[in-house]
């Protein structure tokens, strides 16, 4: 099983890409985990949100592997503990599909891609920055698989 972060952004801070590729390498040999950065759609005065966010979309869902169980971020999606996470990736797991999280734009999802996605997971009630989400998906997926491989990490 492999996992994909596709993200609407591109030119991530230098503290966030070194973030990001510190918890990629650890979950390397439980979780290959690739990230995928979409071009953001053209926003300002004079300019359209809801065709930007129609044009991510689409650039969003060409980034999906065929076959992959699809996780949109979204305030609105279901909350885990750490623990059930853990839970939900032996799931994914078993179902020995692929894994894809997407984190939109500023306005969130397209519609497109919401009903893509199988499920909806939100990192709860808090608005993160977009670039800091990269992070906070990535450290949970390497507590998940650190707890479910009984590894020190995560001390509850």
């Amino acid at each position: 099983m492999k996992a994909r972060l596709v993200a609407v952004g591109e030119r991530a801070p230098a503290w966030v890409a070194e973030g990001f590729a510190e918890y990629r390498k650890r979950l390397s040999h439980w979780l290959p985990f690739e990230l995928i950065e979409v071009e953001p759609g053209v926003r300002g005065k004079g300019r359209d949100a809801v065709r930007a966010t129609f044009e991510e979309g689409q650039r969003v869902l060409a980034a999906i592997p065929k076959g992959a169980w699809v996780v949109a971020l979204d305030g609105r999606g279901r909350t885990w503990s750490s623990e059930q996470l853990a839970q939900r990736m032996e799931q994914w797991r078993g179902a020995g599909r692929d894994l894809c999280f997407l984190i939109g734009g500023p306005e969130g999802h397209a519609p497109e891609v919401t009903a893509r996605a199988d499920e909806t997971w939100s990192l709860g009630p808090l608005t993160l920055p977009h670039m800091l989400v990269r992070l906070v998906v990535g450290e949970q997926l390497y507590r998940a698989n650190a707890l479910l491989a009984n590894h020190p990490y995560h001390r509850a």
